[in-house]
């Protein structure tokens, strides 16, 4: 045991018992196989660099009924697109990627009733479902065609348009999650 003065305190240290460095190297060598087999990988997981293609976002065309679905999407598309960090975001006609759609499906799905009363929805459930397109730019191949659906939920207060309007950036900003989750992964 040894001690160690200084001007105001005084340490005392002690030795481990039972410290035994080949069994410290098995543990320490057992936990580097550990966090190395988990299977997480930093970074892109489409085999390229960081930022090393640009997508370039069209906006999409609405079929549906529901008004303002467009400049939504197209808004959360290119936020999650930065925030995803896997692609250069391309604000002019010269990304690598071109990505466009079309808002095929607006959906309001029923989930619960206000008590007492089977006719009045207190939540729903509310989809979107745009066929989403990625071409090459130089090459015009195919990399993504495919449709995606994002949901939230909302509950009606009084004014069920009103709930809609603000649960719509929510509706996009899923949306495009599902899209940049398909562009970020992709193997081409």
């Amino acid at each position: 045991m040894d001690i160690w003065t200084f001007p105001n305190f005084k340490i005392q240290v002690q030795e481990i018992p039972n410290f035994n460095p080949p069994m410290l190297r098995l543990a320490c060598f057992l936990a580097l196989i550990l966090q190395c087999s988990c299977g997480y990988k930093l970074g892109p997981t489409n085999g390229l660099a960081a930022r090393e293609k640009s997508v370039q976002i069209e906006p999409f065309s609405n079929k549906t009924l529901e008004p303002h679905l467009t400049d939504a999407v197209t808004a959360q598309l290119r936020k999650e697109l930065q925030h995803d960090g896997t692609f250069q975001l391309a604000s002019h006609d010269n990304g690598d990627i071109v990505l466009t759609g079309v808002i095929t499906h607006y959906r309001r799905h029923e989930l619960s009733f206000v008590p007492k009363d089977i006719l009045t929805v207190r939540d729903y459930r509310i989809s979107i479902t745009a066929q989403v397109t990625a071409r090459e730019r130089g090459s015009g191949r195919v990399l993504l065609d495919q449709a995606v659906t994002g949901y939230t939920l909302i509950r009606v207060g009084s004014d069920l348009a009103s709930t809609e309007r603000q649960a719509l950036p929510l509706l996009a900003a899923d949306l495009a999650k599902h899209v940049t989750a398909l562009l970020a992964d992709g193997t081409w």
